[in-house]
């Protein structure tokens, strides 16, 4: 007797590939619950932070199958698991349901790759064509490319999404190898992602619509890759591809996967990465400059600038006087708060830790490092 198979409704697809797409980072998930006869979407609903405020996403994949045996990795084919697809228009009417009942605002659209890059970036970009161009809908999309897709399929992506990205996953090819051995790192990966920037770039210079910018994800902790190797493919996406920022996944094993005995990252790890992100992209630090120890690690106790500043800034900075570069170098002291320092002074001498206090500034971690019209803070608050 032939086997029956049954095509999952649109709420058990909310269910699996809404889930599924949380190992693509963006922000906290909310777990309300979502009206609209739509039981099962709270788990895909995501505040995503974008300049001026948040957007609600609908963060969700196209499919869950995957031709590819990523160790780390939900959709991997080596793991057996229910596998499923949004068809474009079921998706485009989902999505319309929650944009309606308002409990989304944007789109972002990942995938497993079945069963080629060309073939899924099709149905991808079949789903935001009828979105942008049937539906008429002018919001923010974030759209997942395909390592080994084609270039008329990376172009046709810059020119729908606001924003577009491709997983690197590890930090070189060697790294990857042991992640996912099907995979390529320099030409279908990092090769894909300088198109995406040229083309970025291209419509940048034109005003011609289409995505601001891009972004990458890591896997950390299954490679034993260091966060030296780490930040220093950020650094040269940051230079060679105008990269927006960098996500960071602490690593997770998942059960029956190849990977299934490593520990689970620290997710300590996974917070200095990002610190030591925002100093090489925010405040002109260089990888050279950050505290690795011999190992290639940074240190889990403190933040990166607070290392650093340990090891360096031996002398005080005066902050009525100090230029903009050197006060971002202190502790406790951003890209924002060195702005209103700069302002605050020109009417008036900084002379006590309140005052940076209100400037933003978090002072007791700026204190021991900084001199008040020439003076020591009189009162030393504690660094932790």
């Amino acid at each position: 007797m032939a086997a029956l198979i049954f095509e999952p409704d649109i709420q058990q697809k909310l269910h699996i590939l809404g889930g599924e797409a949380e190992d693509d980072v963006t922000s906290v998930p909310t777990s309300a619950p979502t009206p609209g006869g739509l039981r099962g979407a709270a788990n895909m609903i995501y505040e995503a932070k974008r300049p001026g405020g948040t957007t609600k996403l609908m963060k969700v994949l196209q499919t869950n199958a995957c031709r590819f045996s990523c160790s780390y990795c939900f959709t991997s084919c080596a793991i057996r698991r229910q596998r499923t697809t949004f068809k474009p228009d079921e998706l485009v009417r989902t999505f319309g349901i929650l944009r309606q009942s308002r409990r989304a605002e944007g789109l972002f659209l990942s995938s497993g790759i079945v069963p080629d890059a060309n073939t899924t970036m099709e149905k991808m970009l079949a789903t935001v064509e009828r979105l942008r161009l049937r539906e008429g809908y002018t919001g923010y999309i974030h759209l997942k490319l395909i390592p080994g897709a084609a270039f008329e399929y990376i172009e046709r992506a810059v020119a729908l999404a606001d924003r577009v990205s491709l997983n690197l996953e590890a930090p070189n090819a060697e790294r990857l190898a042991q992640l996912s051995p099907d995979k390529e790192f320099t030409s279908s990966m990092w090769g894909r992602m300088a198109w995406a920037a040229e083309l970025i770039r291209q419509a940048r210079a034109t005003g011609a619509p289409g995505a601001k910018s891009l972004t990458t994800q890591f896997v950390v902790g299954a490679a034993g890759e260091s966060d030296r190797e780490l930040m220093a493919t950020v650094a040269r996406a940051h230079h060679e591809l105008d990269l927006r920022r960098a996500y960071f996944s602490a690593f997770r094993p998942i059960d029956e996967s190849p990977f299934a005995d490593i520990p689970a990252e620290d997710p300590a790890r996974e917070l200095r990465l990002y610190q030591a992100e925002f100093l090489l992209r925010d405040y002109g630090f260089a990888v050279e400059d950050l505290p690795f120890d011999e190992g290639g690690l940074l240190p889990r106790d403190r933040t990166p600038k607070q290392a650093w500043a340990e090891r360096h800034l031996h002398e005080p900075v005066e902050v009525n006087r100090a230029p903009r570069q050197v006060l971002l170098r202190v502790p406790g002291i951003g890209p924002a708060s060195a702005d209103k320092i700069i302002a605050a002074r020109r009417a008036a001498k900084i002379t006590d830790l309140g005052q940076l206090q209100r400037l933003g500034v978090v002072a007791g971690w700026a204190a021991p490092y900084v001199l008040l019209a020439g003076q020591r803070p009189a009162a030393q608050l504690a660094l932790w």
